[in-house]
């Protein structure tokens, strides 16, 4: 929260905590944030102090906290607690009189159905907030946790002295304007801090919360992260702009920097444009992850020679600021220009001769070997036509996908792999469809990541990550809970996402390798705003690996669901699957089961062989009727008849709206026959053939979704 806090402490009896220490790592203070508040809370809740409007800061050198009109004292409390029974032993009853406080003339004797028991009354009088405080800072400050702490002096002996991220060396506490006296180690509160560390010599007296911000700017500290933020992000752009050049937005950078600095200073410098001859990504790196700086381009959108850093003093000179960090820089991509030329010495193909020595897991042999799988994996989807690429571009694109993982600068910059693989393939004068698919293999990495549609690439990719989920299924090593060492969730929603993107038909997996894909699209559809209940019902089905489809039929049901014919078809459903559950009906369906005869729909994959099977399913039943069937029993019969074929054609030609359309003419039939006959008929014949109705009914649904999944 960016401002002044306004109000008169001695009225508002504001509270204001500032805990300094050295630097705090700019990592680690948006948890620190939060974890300062979580038990400022806590301690308020435990002691029963009301609290209001909250603040929380922090700097390179303390956290702050200002909570507003706080009570002056908490209320007086009367609590209850139920004691032993009358007749008990004299030792329980001294007992509960011992750990409640009470004298033993205090209790109170009241029935508790029907049973004489002992209460004491327990008054709790109101407690002044200052003294609720002055307990409260020691507690917070030892039960703070950090990702890493730290003891120091002479206390760190023992490893019961106070723990910090780095030594704690001020605590401001006021009260409306009155210092709330407390000490943790050999640190006392008082109304004193420091200002900026350069800009500001001596002690700083705080009156109260109402002129911590003010006093503090004043002496160059900029307590409000989020203003500080706001001056990273804006003297960036400006510096850039005053220079013609555009800033490459970095918002990870923008926080990193105002957590490293209370008076943020963002200042251009330039470097040699000898070194814009390495990759721009390379550059943007060393920029960002060794100095923090951050990277500009020119009106063409290319990377220019100049660099952004932030300054955390307001210096006369600010030249002298800029070159010192300007040499910094140089030597960094000096280093980075030696890696760049060194590993183009050696060609990929050598490097990739190295990953025989690099372990991809004890059970899967080497990186080489994987290796090995892939090429022979993308050369497969390529043959197969499953990706519609030259299968000996994407084999040579596979063997060579990892080299860049034995080079220097990934050595230096993990996050580059690939990446460096696919410039390197470059300057060997490789195709650069190969190039392309070193480079772009690993994605998508990650949600909204680039999805590869390259054909080469497509074939590398796919067949990178289905390796890393079969090879892994293969040895057991599954993702349990919320472990996932491997990243093979990653991987399938990899593979998933590179499937729907690019339409592509084929058998993903089987087994538990198809079940896990199965979880992971529902967790991405539910994501998309599919219900949950309408996945499952399509994925109840079973056995399908063709995630193309699978989604098309999924799409479809939701859209049906969506009408009223859905909806009512859905009520029909539900009514006659309980009647046929209450009746523990199988009718034909367990004649067929019993006599192992198979499902005449069975398998069906011909658009035009279904009608004709449908139809012949049809008239078996039709001839199983051994009476005249009433008008609503005849209007569903014929409406089956018409429907099934329909439905099972259109299913096998992949139209799953036309099949719900199917589906949709049974509505007003189902109804009908709900309405007009009588299921549980007196006469046996009748009642079997219209369970049968039922059941088949039911079947006739179920060849499109699991009706029984959804939910309404």
């Amino acid at each position: 929260m960016a401002g002044q806090i306004s109000g008169v402490d001695a009225v508002s009896r504001d509270f204001l905590l500032e805990l300094r220490s050295e630097e705090i790592p700019a990592r680690m203070q948006a948890g620190a944030r939060a974890e300062l508040e979580k038990l400022f809370r806590r301690e308020m809740e435990a002691a029963g102090v009301a609290i209001g409007d909250i603040s929380v800061w922090s700097t390179p050198r303390r956290l702050a906290l200002i909570a507003k009109g706080l009570p002056e004292a908490t209320e007086a409390v009367s609590e209850e607690a139920k004691g032993p029974p009358e007749g008990a032993p004299d030792a329980a009853i001294d007992g509960f009189c011992r750990k409640n406080g009470v004298a033993r003339d205090q209790l109170e004797l009241r029935d508790v159905k029907g049973r004489n028991t002992w209460f004491a009354v327990i008054e709790k009088p109101g407690r002044a907030t200052k003294d609720v405080l002055a307990e409260a800072i020691p507690a917070i400050i030892r039960d703070f946790a950090w990702p890493k702490s730290m003891r120091w002096g002479a206390a760190s002996l023992s490893t019961e002295s106070l723990r910090w991220v780095r030594p704690l060396s001020g605590i401001v506490a006021l009260l409306g304007g009155k210092v709330v006296e407390c000490s943790v180690g050999n640190v006392a509160s008082g109304n004193v801090t420091l200002g900026h560390r350069f800009h500001s010599h001596g002690e700083i007296a705080i009156s109260g919360a109402g002129d911590y911000l003010d006093k503090l700017r004043v002496a160059h500290v900029i307590v409000d992260h989020e203003e500080r933020q706001d001056m990273v992000r804006e003297g960036a752009r400006k510096a850039a702009a005053d220079a013609g050049l555009t800033l490459v937005e970095d918002e990870g950078l923008v926080v990193e920097n105002a957590g490293l600095t209370e008076w943020p200073v963002p200042l251009l410098g330039r470097f040699d444009e000898s070194y814009l001859d390495v990759p721009p990504e390379v550059i943007q790196l060393t920029a960002r992850v060794n100095q923090k700086y951050f990277v500009c381009e020119d009106k063409n959108g290319k990377l220019a020679n100049a660099f952004v850093c932030t300054a955390n003093i307001a210096a006369d000179d600010p030249a002298v600021v800029v070159d010192g960090n300007r040499k910094v820089l140089a030597a960094r991509l000096s280093d980075a220009r030696f890696f760049w030329e060194l590993d183009q010495k050696t060609s990929l193909e050598d490097h990739a001769k190295k990953l025989e020595r690099i372990t991809f897991h004890e059970k899967l042999g080497t990186v080489a070997d994987k290796v090995e799988r892939v090429a022979k994996l993308a050369r497969w989807l390529c043959e197969e036509k499953i990706v519609d690429a030259d299968p000996t571009l994407a084999e040579q694109a596979a063997r060579l996908c990892k080299a860049d993982l034995v080079t220097e600068m990934v050595g230096e910059f993990p996050e580059l792999q690939g990446l460096m693989g696919g410039y390197y393939a470059e300057k060997e004068g490789l195709p650069q469809e190969v190039c392309d698919a070193i480079r772009d293999h690993y994605k998508p990495v990650g949600q909204g990541d680039e999805v590869p549609t390259a054909p080469v690439t497509l074939a590398v990719s796919l067949a990178d990550k289905l390796d890393t989920l079969r090879s892994f299924f293969a040895i057991d090593e599954k993702p349990t809970g919320s472990k996932d060492p491997f990243a093979l969730r990653r991987a399938a929603l990899g593979v998933i996402h590179t499937v729907q993107a690019n339409n592509l038909r084929f058998g993903v997996a089987t087994g538990d390798l198809l079940d896990f894909f199965a979880d992971r699209l529902k967790v991405q559809q539910r994501e998309a705003g599919v219900r949950h209940d309408l996945i499952d019902a399509v994925f109840a089905l079973g056995g399908e690996d063709d995630l193309v489809r699978l989604l098309a039929r999924v799409k479809a049901l939701q859209g049906f669901i969506g009408t009223e014919d859905g909806a009512n078809l859905l009520a029909g459903y539900k009514r006659a699957a309980n009647i046929l559950k209450k009746e523990d009906w199988h009718g034909i369906e367990g004649e067929i089961s019993r006599t192992g005869e198979e499902d005449p729909l069975a398998g069906v994959d011909d658009p035009d062989l279904a009608p004709v099977i449908a139809a012949k399913m049809a008239e078996r039943h039709a001839n199983e009727l051994s009476y005249t069937p009433e008008p609503a029993e005849k209007a569903l019969v014929d409406a089956l008849d018409t429907a099934e074929p329909k439905a099972a054609a259109a299913i096998a030609g992949e139209d799953f709206e036309g099949a719900m359309a199917a589906l949709a003419t049974l509505r007003a039939p189902i109804d009908r026959f709900f309405d007009e006959v009588t299921v549980n008929a007196d006469e046996e014949n009748k009642r079997a053939a219209r369970l049968d109705m039922l059941l088949r009914f039911r079947d006739a649904v179920h060849r499109v979704a699991d009706f029984s999944r959804i939910e309404g």
